[in-house]
């Protein structure tokens, strides 16, 4: 898998244990895979990817938590979106939202092919304005953007999401950069992880599991 070069590389859990933990963590489907293949083949970087500890996590928290109706912002080439589908029944649904055309062009071509029950709806354009114009709530929401943004999808998304739901959000330790933020995305995910911390609507537990995942339960 490609990476990205310019962002700092901080290994959070020891790398044995890391590929130790994928071993014995289910196997991606089929699809899945065919995800990554392609994304690979059609990028350059690909590790905004959520990757196979991640996917699994977001798989059992749908299903234990019973969830039907899941919200994403950030698709980017529809893995984590797909991954959701797959664990939702025949009746959910997951409406996902991504702003680069790049991404939208390839997330919609997975989607054609591996979303068989068509149970996927992507939204075009910028998540600040596109939630506020979403009806209904949400049992669970996965934030995977733009991280300047995450404090501001946090107040768009809170009131959306049912008594009991989830927020998950991904890169919350940005590389292990929010432990001295010195630059405007780590900055923003401090930020984050503080209010989250702070909010009494909510209770969490922040886990270092790849980038970070900050799980967050609406009492």
């Amino acid at each position: 898998m490609k990476k990205h070069s310019q962002k700092p590389i901080v290994h959070i859990t020891d790398p044995e244990i890391e590929r130790y933990a994928e071993g014995m963590t289910t196997p991606e489907s089929s699809a899945i895979q065919n995800i990554v293949d392609s994304s690979d083949r059609e990028l350059e970087y690909i590790d905004m990817l959520s990757g196979k500890l991640v996917g699994q996590l977001l798989k059992t928290l749908i299903r234990i938590s019973n969830a039907r109706r899941v919200l994403e912002i950030g698709s980017f080439t529809g893995y984590s979106a797909i991954t959701m589908a797959e664990a939702l029944g025949d009746d959910g649904e997951v409406i996902t939202i991504e702003y680069n055309e790049r991404h939208q062009q390839l997330s919609e071509a997975h989607f054609a092919k591996y979303d068989t029950k068509k149970k996927i709806r992507l939204l075009k354009g910028d998540a600040r304005k596109l939630v506020d114009k979403l009806e209904g709530t949400f049992d669970l929401v996965f934030l995977d953007a733009d991280k300047i943004s995450y404090s501001l999808y946090y107040d768009k998304v809170l009131p959306k999401l049912k008594q009991g739901g989830l927020i998950i959000a991904d890169n919350a330790l940005w590389g292990g950069t929010v432990l001295s933020p010195d630059d405007s995305k780590s900055q923003a995910i401090a930020a984050f992880n503080t209010k989250v911390a702070e909010d009494e609507r909510v209770e969490q537990v922040l886990l270092p599991v790849r980038d970070g995942i900050n799980i967050i339960r609406k009492k």
